[in-house]
Formats: structure tokens, C-alpha cells, sequence
């Protein structure tokens, strides 16, 4: 089996639009648009991507805002940044990465193997697509239902509530301070 062939988008490379490689990826520059890889992918400290990602392992240590799934693992190191959703068979997020989205661990369906589209093709598919019937909900029955009539309580005699409620313990007296006037002043003095 012959090595995987590994190719590297630079620091400081911008690059807007889908990806695919049967082999590795690196990126260290800035990417916009899906990214699908056979083999390894790994986003670098300075890489930023805006996208959805998939490949055998991701590995993460730059920003991405998407969704990662690895049909292996995804690993989010340490200062990785991630807005999306992460699924894989097993997820590794080291000490001081951030993730603001879900987790999924294990297989994924088939039905979740194809990454999600971008949102204009989205509305262009639901625009072309036939659109499914709609079906009423089911009418609802209201139904009489008579509550019990609603009884006070009997009063008590201010006895008894006195007693049934808590004692406190009484406030501290705190003797006020006053401004000694001219008299005391001269009393005391002798």
C-alpha cells in the first residue's frame, strides 16, 4: 500500500470553496467551504476554517466554525476553538480547548455520512424539491371538567396561631448614642 500523499495549505493562503483529497490535509491558512478528506486532517494553531469538516481523524488545534465528523476520531487540542457539533467514535478534547456545540460518540448513521450543505444550497434544493403534503392535526375535544368546590380553612383562635408559630429570639438593644450637650459636658467634667 503505497503512502498517503499529504498536502498543506499555508499561513497566510485563503481558499474559498469545497475541498476534497484522498490523502492527508494540513491547514494553516484560512479556509471557507466544505472539507472532506480520505485520510488525516489536521487544522493547525494559525488555520482557520469556516466550514463543515469530515475526514478519517480530525485533528484541531486552530479555529473552526462548523461541524466535525471523523469516522475514526477527532481530536480538539490544546487552544482549539470549535462552533459546531463534533461526532465521531471517539472524541478527545484536551485541557484549554473550547467547544461551544454538541458531542456525538459512536457510529454515525448513513444517513448522517454525507456532510450538511451549505445554507444556499439548502434553500435551493427546498425550492426544486416536492414539498409534502401537510396534515391537520387531529380536532380537539374539550371536555368538561367540574373542579371540587373550593373550601377555606377553618379559622383558628389567635391562641393557638401564636402558639403554632416560631419564636424568635428578641432584637438586641443597642443604647443610642447621643450628642453630649453643654450641661452634660460641664458635670461631667467636675
Amino acid at each position: 500500500m503505497a503512502p498517503k500523499d499529504t498536502s498543506i495549505i499555508a499561513a497566510g493562503t485563503v481558499i474559498r470553496g469545497r475541498i476534497q483529497s484522498d490523502g492527508d490535509l494540513e491547514i494553516h491558512g484560512h479556509v471557507e467551504g466544505t472539507v472532506e478528506v480520505a485520510g488525516h486532517l489536521v487544522v493547525g494553531p494559525d488555520g482557520m476554517v469556516k466550514s463543515d469538516l469530515a475526514a478519517q481523524s480530525v485533528v484541531v488545534a486552530g479555529a473552526v466554525s462548523g461541524n466535525l465528523r471523523g469516522s475514526e476520531r477527532v481530536v480538539l487540542e490544546d487552544g482549539a476553538r470549535v462552533v459546531g457539533d463534533v461526532s465521531a467514535p471517539s472524541i478527545g478534547i484536551r485541557p484549554g480547548a473550547k467547544l461551544r456545540g454538541r458531542v456525538a460518540t459512536g457510529e454515525a448513521p448513513a444517513a448522517e455520512a454525507r456532510p450538511a450543505r451549505s445554507p444556499a444550497a439548502a434553500v435551493a434544493s427546498k425550492s426544486t424539491a416536492r414539498q409534502a403534503p401537510v396534515v391537520a392535526p387531529p380536532p380537539r375535544v374539550a371536555a368538561k371538567v367540574s373542579a371540587p368546590p373550593v373550601t377555606k380553612p377553618a379559622a383558628t383562635p389567635p391562641a393557638v396561631r401564636a402558639e403554632a408559630a416560631p419564636k424568635r429570639a428578641p432584637e438586641p438593644v443597642v443604647p443610642a448614642l447621643q450628642k453630649r450637650t453643654k450641661k452634660a459636658q460641664k458635670r461631667r467634667a467636675r
